[in-house]
């Protein structure tokens, strides 16, 4: 609402002292200025209230009433009107000066620099996914790790790489690189099994000749493979943004698990995707059904109860008590806010996991330093 904030502009007045005057909390005052959302509970009273402040302090009436007017309108009309778009994602959130200074932030418990394994905050179904990982690293077979953007997904991948190296576990990890990969060559360009045997002897025989035939190098890449298990070698091809493989290259991993020495299997793999994997790994689709049978899944799932023992080990890593930071019904609030209605099922789906908190967190912060809050509480968490 323009005309109301530049009003209160006008006014040269701190948003709290207008809130206080009419009853409600600076959060639910910048709600209304930045977005035109009024308090559920008895917006009318509200709006009255502000009109006869506004009203006493001098301002025409009939400014008043136009500015209260005002209807607030999507920056994308007709793109918000199913109920799947009432929870949304923020952008990229960072602290500002203001919020450190006021929250005694050196800096900022949920930047997501990772600097050691101390770093990595655990719940249980993390340790069971993690443990999963590791299991198929040392004992073999296929494991699909599939969580929505922000779960914590290459956090794990991290976190495997590191276990292995302070462990000093035999197993050498070969990671093909998919920065322009899509599942199909219209959009990107698709990772074949042919790059797959090269990343594999790039990995375990950096020193070898890749030869040029497909049948020569296949052989090749079984030979490198059988020589490194003997000489007590394992290894894992972990395959990151696994969503965007395709269909072929999907059936052809299921080849490359087949190559072994006797009854010792030479190559387990790990796929790491979002939601999309789900799909293309259904039971329905019969063109990967030989994938399907052999591939163990392993969902991410929302933070859920656990939300207050991840902030409280952001902040602790931060040195900085979050009981100073946010009051006691931030959290709930904040958990509401990224829970909303699926529009094809009706089913509630939540979308609390780690990155989504961070900024959403961050961004509450902010706010509640713009509006002098002392600390972030849940009228603050439904402002933003």
């Amino acid at each position: 609402m323009q005309r109301l904030k530049k009003l209160l502009e006008a006014m040269e007045q701190p948003q709290r002292a207008v809130a206080d005057a009419i009853g409600i909390s600076p959060a639910a005052l910048s709600a209304i200025v930045t977005r035109g959302e009024w308090p559920r509970r008895d917006p009318d009273a509200t709006k009255a209230r502000l009109q006869d402040y506004l009203i006493a302090t001098g301002v025409r009436k009939a400014t008043v009433i136009a500015a209260l007017k005002e209807e607030t309108k999507p920056e994308n009309p007709g793109k918000n009107d199913s109920p799947e778009d009432t929870t949304m994602l923020m952008r990229k959130q960072v602290l500002t000066p203001q919020a450190k200074r006021q929250f005694g932030l050196v800096r900022s418990p949920f930047s997501d620099e990772l600097s050691g394994p101390e770093d990595v905050w655990l719940s249980a179904d993390y340790r069971y996914v993690r443990e999963a990982m590791l299991s198929t690293a040392r004992h073999g077979g296929l494991l699909a790790v599939i969580g929505e953007s922000g779960s914590g997904k290459s956090t794990l991948r991290k976190d495997l790489a590191h276990r292995i190296g302070a462990e000093g576990l035999p197993i050498i990890m070969i990671e093909p690189y998919v920065l322009a990969m899509e599942d199909n060559d219209q959009k990107g360009k698709t990772l074949k099994a042919i790059h797959l045997a090269e990343s594999i002897l790039y990995t375990v025989a950096p020193h070898a000749k890749c030869l040029s035939s497909p049948e020569a190098r296949f052989r090749q890449v079984h030979n490198v493979l059988r020589d490194s298990a003997r000489a007590g070698y394992r290894h894992c091809m972990i395959i990151e943004e696994a969503h965007s493989l395709s269909h072929p290259t999907l059936k052809h991993l299921k080849r490359f698990m087949e190559l072994e020495d006797g009854f010792t299997k030479l190559l387990s793999v790990i796929l790491i995707g979002q939601t999309e994997l789900q799909t293309k790994l259904g039971e329905a689709d019969s063109t990967v059904r030989e994938v399907v049978q052999r591939c163990e899944v392993v969902h991410i799932d929302p933070l859920g109860n656990d939300l207050p023992g991840y902030v409280a080990h952001k902040f602790q890593r931060a040195g900085v008590d979050v009981d100073k930071v946010l009051a006691p019904d931030a959290l709930d609030a904040l958990a509401a806010r990224l829970t909303g209605p699926r529009s094809t099922s009706g089913q509630s789906v939540s979308l609390v996991y780690p990155l989504a908190v961070n900024n959403s967190l961050v961004a509450a912060i902010n706010m509640a330093a713009h509006i002098g809050e002392a600390k972030v509480t849940a009228d603050v968490i439904n402002a933003i």
